[in-house]
């Protein structure tokens, strides 16, 4: 995309984080966005969604990697996570990856270029009952210790007012700054965290809370529609059921600053981890998966003038 395409008018200008945003940013580890989306184009993804769900790509991956999130009819009315949503549909593209969120997150990881790492559609099904809803406390970083980067942002899009009870984002205050302890063991961190052991998950946060001698302060983050929560990828975070009766529906758009590569990360077991990237980009001059692949990671902002500070 040739750098002018990334240019903001003056209107997304004024809506990105200030200093004070940035600063508060660093200390907390989370960020509640101004109104990014009209609702004509969150209308206008919502569309794009449900013709998803109705079988509907614009392409589709050429092979589903193994560690992979991609509900299917058949796995029933539990919670859906789907994978690529930006590869397969292209109106979660064009509008939740366009130029301003990745000049949001590039302010917020203070890099003069983002590029897209990761996307998943969530859909929370409105039943109070249903276990799946729930999702327990983790961190994204577990899952891509394949990354030389520490920086990485999630930009958490809900397609409607979202709140408490919805089963909104909560995130522990803070919490990015911890000193991280080794997990337990049997706990593959390089699992989805739908994988993983909620109990497990649960004295994972205490144990490094209680490590770092901090307070456990949740905050559950209520987003109007149209904004959009920033989180620190070692921010703990976690949300509760879906309490509403009605479908609580998001698209996570995960963003990864210049500097990140690939680097080979070994588990506990000796075994090497991979990332689904690992299996459909193209691979780099030494024979490693390129995190800069511009089908799967593209640039969704690259500065033209300062904006880090």
């Amino acid at each position: 995309m040739p750098i002018h395409e990334f240019m903001l008018t003056d209107e997304e200008t004024a809506l990105l984080p200030t200093d004070d945003d940035v600063r508060f940013y660093r200390e907390h580890g989370w960020y509640l966005s101004n109104r990014l989306f009209t609702d004509e184009e969150i209308d206008e993804v919502r569309k794009g969604i449900e013709q998803f769900y109705a079988g509907h790509r614009d392409r589709r991956l050429p092979r589903k990697p193994p560690a992979v999130a991609y509900w299917e009819p058949e796995y029933g009315d539990v919670q859906r996570h789907n994978d690529y949503v930006h590869y397969e549909n292209a109106i979660v593209r064009r509008i939740l990856c366009k130029p301003l969120v990745g000049a949001v997150g590039a302010r917020l990881m203070e890099t003069p270029e983002a590029r897209l790492w990761s996307s998943t559609l969530i859909y929370k099904p409105g039943r109070a009952d249903e276990p799946t809803n729930v999702v327990p406390w983790h961190i994204d970083l577990h899952h891509w210790r394949v990354c030389t980067s520490e920086n990485l942002v999630t930009a958490f899009i809900p397609l409607h007012d979202c709140r408490e009870e919805h089963g909104t984002l909560s995130v522990i205050d803070g919490s990015h700054k911890w000193k991280e302890l080794p997990l337990e063991e049997g706990d593959d961190e390089t699992q989805h965290f739908a994988s993983r052991d909620p109990e497990t998950l649960e004295r994972t946060l205490q144990r490094n809370a209680e490590y770092n001698n901090a307070e456990l302060k949740k905050i559950s983050v209520m987003i109007e529609k149209g904004k959009v929560s920033f989180h620190h990828c070692k921010t703990f975070h976690g949300s509760g059921p879906n309490l509403s009766g009605e479908p609580r529906r998001v698209v996570t758009i995960r963003l990864q600053d210049r500097e990140n590569e690939y680097r080979e990360f070994r588990r506990p077991d000796g075994e090497k981890a991979r990332y689904s990237h690992d299996d459909l980009v193209r691979k780099t001059a030494d024979n490693r998966p390129d995190y800069s692949d511009p089908d799967y990671c593209p640039v969704v902002w690259r500065e033209s003038s300062p904006l880090c500070r």
